[in-house]
């Protein structure tokens, strides 16, 4: 285990105000996106976008570390030159998404488990050898009647330690995804139950398998009320709920916290961080910063559409978005001040929240 090595990856991917950004669509999710927007569904399209994104002029300045696909990984420009050193050369950390997808778990219905286990050692030694520092695998656990249950827990959380421990020992950080979605009607209270107990039997898997917590990052999502939920919650409600699940569960050990892109608007996602930061951020062992996910793309993707004299405006169009988002880690962002939704209203928040 490369343990210098390991700190330091994790303690340059949280460095700053910086974000990761997730652009780990696989081929079928991309080409669909393509295809709502008219744009080819090719492997040349796919890269044009891709590398549209990654040469956007000042991303290295907010964005620190890019979560990528196989075929990406894989995949070279024109003139021959691979796409991940276009990657490394824009001073961003190159991360790859290392499971692959879930499947129904025997014998326990309207649940999951995140599979990829089988021939993980192959892949994570290419991917390092291709280039990558980093490595994600994204567990999620829906919540509702009687679930999840106890079984479903542990064999995610199994499956995640595994899959940390691999990691460390090809020299990756893992970036381990526990993600808890709450559709239904589930409570505030509901919710910090069920995500302390899959954070407090992940990190039980995490010391029997031996991962150095101080080389990995986790990615959870935010202790929220369900979305059908009769009493929503102001932000403070939801801050004060998930810093104190996190403080309960997760060790000190642990260097970041980089909240996963959820299901929510980027807007309310650094309301909510920045809020955080402001009431819990000196006092917090962990360095507390988020993941873009798709949403954070689309606009540059309908200003681009394919066309080559649109991709200028569509990196502007980009950097902008993330570069406002950026303050949230300062505790400096203002969206929230200049929307309506930021103050402690309950009405407000309860129409404020939309699956993206």
């Amino acid at each position: 285990m490369e343990i210098r090595k390991l700190i330091y990856t994790v303690s340059s991917l949280t460095a700053g105000s910086k974000r990761l950004l997730a652009m780990d669509d696989n081929i079928e999710i991309c080409n669909k996106r393509f295809g709502n927007m008219g744009v080819a569904q090719t492997r040349e399209a796919r890269l044009a976008y891709r590398e549209l994104i990654v040469t956007t002029p000042g991303l290295s300045e907010v964005i620190s570390g890019l979560i990528i696909d196989d075929e990406t990984i894989r995949q070279r420009e024109p003139d021959g030159t691979p796409l991940i050193r276009t990657i490394v050369t824009a001073r961003i950390i190159p991360g790859i998404r290392a499971d692959t997808g879930s499947v129904a778990m025997t014998g326990y219905p309207g649940e999951r488990i995140t599979s990829g286990l089988e021939g993980l050692c192959d892949r994570l030694l290419e991917y390092s050898r291709l280039g990558a520092s980093f490595a994600r695998w994204r567990s999620v656990i829906v919540t509702g009647d009687a679930l999840p249950s106890n079984a479903c827990i542990e064999a995610n959380a199994h499956a995640m330690a595994e899959f940390s421990a691999v990691c460390q020992e090809f020299g990756l950080v893992p970036v381990v995804e526990p993600a808890v979605y709450v559709s239904g009607q589930e409570t505030l209270e509901q919710s910090s139950f069920v995500t302390a107990q899959l954070l407090q039997t992940l990190f039980d898997a995490l010391t029997a398998h031996k991962v150095l917590l101080d080389g990995l990052i986790l990615m959870p999502t935010m202790v929220l009320p369900g979305l059908k939920c009769p009493t929503q919650k102001t932000a403070h409600e939801v801050v004060d709920a998930t810093v104190r699940c996190l403080s309960q569960t997760v060790p000190a050990a642990v260097p970041g916290i980089v909240f996963s892109p959820g299901v929510e608007t980027d807007e309310l996602n650094s309301t909510r961080l920045n809020l955080m930061n402001i009431k819990f951020g000196p006092q917090l062992p962990w360095v507390l910063t988020r993941c873009f996910g798709s949403a954070a793309r689309q606009a540059a993707l309908r200003i681009w559409r394919g066309e080559k004299t649109n991709v200028h405006a569509a990196q502007q169009s980009f950097y902008q978005l993330v570069r406002s988002d950026q303050a949230a880690r300062k505790t400096d962002y203002h969206a929230a001040t200049q929307n309506d939704w930021y103050p402690d209203s309950p009405s407000q928040t309860e129409t404020e929240r939309r699956v993206i």
